[in-house]
């Protein structure tokens, strides 16, 4: 059995991402772009983000935390309004950046709490 994973990849990110995300991605995507893009959706969200070995919430969290660890700040807000649809709550949000304070460095907490107050403060207005 062949499992698409092209297919199941773009269902999952429209579930985590919402319609209007990826549908500004996929209007943005180019030839340069596109063997990228589809990497990532089969890989990232037709593999990991749609296993159900662990929760969209746990998922969520973890996504956050290895952003914030790895310095990969410019997708923090992406994945921060995600947390609407992933379970993720700002408490949750908060302990997994306590976590990266902890083990990769408060700076990069620090800033990665900064950007997640100001998309939730903007998400609350939305």
């Amino acid at each position: 059995m062949t499992i698409d994973r092209y297919a199941i990849g773009m269902q999952t990110r429209r579930a985590v991402l919402g319609e209007a995300h990826v549908d500004r991605a996929e209007a943005a995507k180019t030839d340069f772009d596109q063997p990228f893009q589809d990497m990532i959706t089969e890989g990232a969200w037709g593999t990991v983000w749609c296993s159900d070995a662990i929760s969209q919430r746990e998922r969520s969290m973890l996504t956050l935390a290895l952003l914030a660890a790895t310095g990969n700040f410019s997708e923090i807000p992406m994945h921060v309004r995600a947390t609407a649809r992933t379970g993720a709550t700002p408490s949750d949000i908060v302990q997994a950046f306590m976590h990266v304070a902890v083990y990769a460095g408060v700076p990069k907490a620090n800033h990665a709490i900064k950007l997640a107050k100001e998309t939730l403060a903007e998400m609350a207005t939305e």
